[in-house]
């Protein structure tokens, strides 16, 4: 991967008419801890930011959505990847598709780890979502790219480098998330909405990336001043995906000729 900063548009460039029509919109966010700490930071910038008016509700109800929403709610079992993609779709399917102007959901670090089938975790995503935008044609599903952890390097696993062993755990669970990654990033970039949550978690303040080297290869990691356990998001980790994600959320246009 080559070395270069990334940068993201600031909460002060977005004109009032973008704020006003994230306002406008019914959304649902489904997601389990990490989406909380998410919620979080969400609130975070509207207490710093005033004019940033949304009505955030824990909810899964359909009758919620006959007014602007920011719906968010829990969805399928951490370390089951399948059981979130399937929840997340039954609950489109109780009354909330079609009713939503945008609907997502994200998985958790531990739904993709060392041992993941990502090949087979991916195509029953694919498949699953490309279901729901048949079913929902009124309705934007983004994609979430899978969260990423910081990575323990101490002097075992050196030793394990140099005398290249295969498996490196301090390694293999956010190489299998890049690699899930890079799947979604390829299918839909482009196509759909993508909010890239794992490159914002590794980004850090001066633009820089945080990322790891396995036999040549670089991967990306969770900046370490972002999170207070190495996977979930502190105050500052929480906040800085807020600042991307409201603006991303802005921009997405609606599908709905009429409301």
């Amino acid at each position: 991967m080559p070395e270069k900063t990334i940068s993201f548009p600031a909460l002060k460039d977005i004109p009032d008419s973008a704020w006003k029509s994230l306002s406008e919109k019914e959304i649902f966010f489904a997601h389990q801890s990490l989406g909380f700490n998410i919620i979080e930071g969400i609130k975070d910038v509207m207490k710093e930011n005033p004019h940033i008016k949304l009505k955030i509700v824990e909810t899964s109800n359909a009758a919620d959505f006959d007014s602007p929403i920011f719906a968010h709610s829990k969805v399928g079992k951490n370390y089951d990847p399948y059981s979130k993609i399937s929840a997340f779709a039954d609950l489109l399917q109780k009354g909330i598709g079609n009713k939503a102007d945008i609907a997502f959901f994200k998985f958790c670090y531990v739904d993709v780890a060392a041992n993941t089938d990502v090949d087979k975790v991916f195509s029953t995503y694919k498949a699953s979502m490309s279901h729901l935008k048949k079913t929902y044609p009124t309705t934007t599903f983004v994609h979430v790219t899978v969260p990423l952890t910081i990575v323990k390097t101490s002097v075992k696993t050196w030793i394990k480098i140099l005398i290249k062993k295969k498996d490196i755990w301090e390694y293999d669970d956010n190489i299998k998330r890049n690699k899930f990654n890079y799947l979604l990033r390829e299918q839909y970039e482009g196509k759909d909405p993508v909010f890239d949550l794992a490159t914002i978690e590794s980004t850090f303040p001066d633009g820089k990336r945080c990322s790891f080297t396995k036999y040549g290869t670089s991967y990306y990691s969770l900046v370490p001043g972002h999170t207070y356990d190495g996977g979930h998001l502190n105050k500052v980790g929480r906040k800085v995906v807020a600042e991307r994600l409201l603006p991303f959320l802005a921009a997405i246009p609606l599908l709905r000729l009429s409301k």
